[in-house]
Order: C-alpha cells, then structure tokens, then sequence
C-alpha cells in the first residue's frame, strides 16, 4: 500500500506487494486503450474518463471505488472505467495520455518530472507516512534500527529506499551499511526463506495483514528514526495537458473523487463493502478491508477527521511543506536523477508538481 518506495519501492513495491498481500490477492494486468475524455460514454453523454490503479485494488484507492458505486461520477457526467496498472506504470501512462489519471504519490510525481515527464498531483489523499520496516517478530537479533546493520535489506533496487534505511539505521546510533536482496513477488516470503532479515511494507496494509494473519512483525517507523516530512503523500495524478486542455474535467473528477473518499473515511465499514464488490477480481476479504480502513481511520492518516468536519482542514488538500521536507531529504542524500540516469542535485519543487485548484473547499 501504498512509501520507502516511490521510484523503486514506491513504484514496484506498490505494484508487486500489493498483488501478494492479504491472502494471496489476485488481479490481472488487463491492457489499457488509448483514452479520450472528450469522447461520450456507454451512458448517454457521460463522458468517458479513465483511471488508472497503481497497484491492486486497496484502500488507498477506495475513494474512487466509492465515487463509483455511488454515483458521483455519473452526478458530475462522468462515466469513470477503473483499469489496471499499466506496465509502464501509472504516471507513465498518465503522461503518455494511456489514462486521464491515476493513484500515484507526489514523490513519484517529482522523480518522473525531473525525467522529462509533464504530470501534476491533482488531490492528496494520505497526510502522514504509513511506510514501515520490518523483520519477523521471531528474528530476535533485530530490536531496533540500528540492528539492521551488516543485515540483508529486501529490496527493489531504489536509491530512495536506501537513503531512508540508511538514515534509520545512522540516527539509532548503527554505521548504515547493509547488504541486498531483490525481493521476489511477496517480501512476506522473501523473509520467511531467510533470503533476507528486514524489507519495507505498508501500516495500512501489508501491516494489517500481519497483524490478523501472520507472520508477525517487528516495525520501525520513519518519523521516529529521522527521516523528515511525508514520503507517502498518495493522491491522484493527471497530465499538465489535460490540465490545460480541459480543467473542467479535472475539476469533476477530483471534487467526485474527494467526494469518495470523505464517504470511505466517515463510513469505513461501508466503503470496505463497497471495494470489495467492485473490485471482485482482487479476491478481497471484507474483514480485511475493514480493518485497514479503521487502522486508516484511527490514525488520521487522511487529515484529522475533526478538522474535517469542522471544515478547518480540506481533505484531499496537498501538503507542500512536508513533501517538500523529504524532497530536500532525498536531494541531500544524492538520490535524483535524471532521465539518463545522470545526477540532479537540486530538490524538485512539491509546489511544481502539484495543485489544489481543483479542489472543493
């Protein structure tokens, strides 16, 4: 679900964990058709819009399954097709003009900009991260960070996820060096097998599904080990085209999405419900999804719900100055690159990468 993993860990674990997780979850990889939201839908003059998943249907995109399901985007003359991550990936796919949007994160969005790419982060979902690191529970020789030094580090090969296992380790007094591992298609496993000691997963997700089904947990978070600002700033993406071509659309989508997920986060046993019937073919179970909805729910991981309600806080709003914090991290621990792989040493700007003019206030 889902950070300590944008490019590498955001990109593919997302992609590749999630599949695994919660019991064995299956979900085909269907090919994506060029879009055109300016074309009419199979209701009437809906007008056919497509979002793109970045991983297997889960409660971080539950706002869209509810918008869905409950009519929101038919009320804004939207008919939403939701479709499977691409190969390429979401923001990929977004640029290419493959979908009009797609769950991504801010972090994602940054890196793919400084490679050329013209996408914006149009509504952020999660405000605060939810990465965890963790060994099993039963490896007893790992009780903090900074025993993972000189460990094996379940990885996909992301310099990010580095930099912020690196800091981890240093901040709880350890050298910050540790061997790899590429993990295979389930880092549950990959631990189990003694392949390696510890591997990145989701509070939210992967995390929930310790807890209720095993193999227990032993986790470390970042803000406690000093890794500043939110790495897990999930929200949904469009293009800069699609912005400047059609800003009504934009504006449709995310206020019927923001509509969703205010619905998930004040209705969660409903809204684990509704995931689970729309997305039939992820083999869900609704327990499940309850649960992490109130591990969500509980942890204020989408705003304060009282400032919500109050309307002092707006959710969906995307938070630059935390962003912007593990931004700066990343450039300071050399991670950027460019779309030839040379080195970029300057922070990309989260003011540049994302909006909330779209937004209902």
């Amino acid at each position: 679900m889902t950070h300590g993993f944008a490019s590498a860990i955001r990109r593919n674990l997302r992609k590749v964990v999630a599949v695994a997780g919660a019991a064995a979850m299956a979900f085909s990889l269907a090919a994506c058709g060029s879009t055109n939201a300016d074309s009419s839908g199979s209701d009437g003059n809906l007008k056919k819009v497509t979002f793109m998943l970045s991983w297997a249907p889960d409660t971080n995109h539950i706002g869209v399954y509810v918008a869905k399901n409950k009519g929101y985007f038919k009320d804004a003359g939207l008919d939403v097709d939701i479709v499977a991550v691409a190969q390429a990936g979401a923001e990929q796919a977004v640029n290419n003009g493959v979908a009009d949007f797609a769950l991504s994160n801010m972090t994602n969005t940054a890196d793919y900009s400084l490679k050329g790419a013209t996408i914006k982060q149009v509504m952020q979902v999660q405000q605060k991260p939810s990465a965890i690191w963790c060994a099993l529970a039963s490896n007893k020789s790992i009780k903090s960070p900074k025993d993972l030094d000189g460990k094996t580090f379940a990885t996909f090969g992301s310099n990010e996820s580095d930099a912020v296992v690196r800091r981890m380790i240093q901040f709880d007094g350890g050298k910050g060096k540790f061997d790899k591992v590429t993990a295979g298609t389930n880092t549950f496993q990959t631990l189990s097998s003694g392949k390696a000691d510890f591997g990145g997963f989701y509070a939210t997700w992967e995390g929930v599904q310790a807890d209720m089904y095993g193999p227990k947990l032993n986790c470390f978070t970042e803000p406690d080990y000093g890794v500043p600002g939110n790495a897990d700033s999930i929200g949904i993406i469009t293009s800069d085209k699609t912005i400047k071509n059609n800003p009504e659309l934009v504006r449709k989508f995310v206020q019927a999405s923001q509509k969703g997920y205010e619905y998930a986060y004040s209705n969660p046993d409903d809204a684990a419900k509704i995931l689970v019937k729309e997305a039939p073919d992820a083999n869900l179970k609704e327990d499940f999804v309850k649960k992490s909805m109130h591990v969500i729910v509980d942890g204020k991981y989408w705003g304060d719900p009282a400032k919500i309600k109050d309307g002092s806080f707006v959710l969906g709003t995307n938070d630059f100055v935390e962003t912007q914090k593990y931004f700066d991290f990343l450039n300071e621990s050399h991670t950027y690159t460019d779309a030839k792989g040379n080195a970029v040493n300057t922070a990309p700007k989260a003011k540049d990468v994302a909006t909330n003019e779209f937004l209902a206030k």
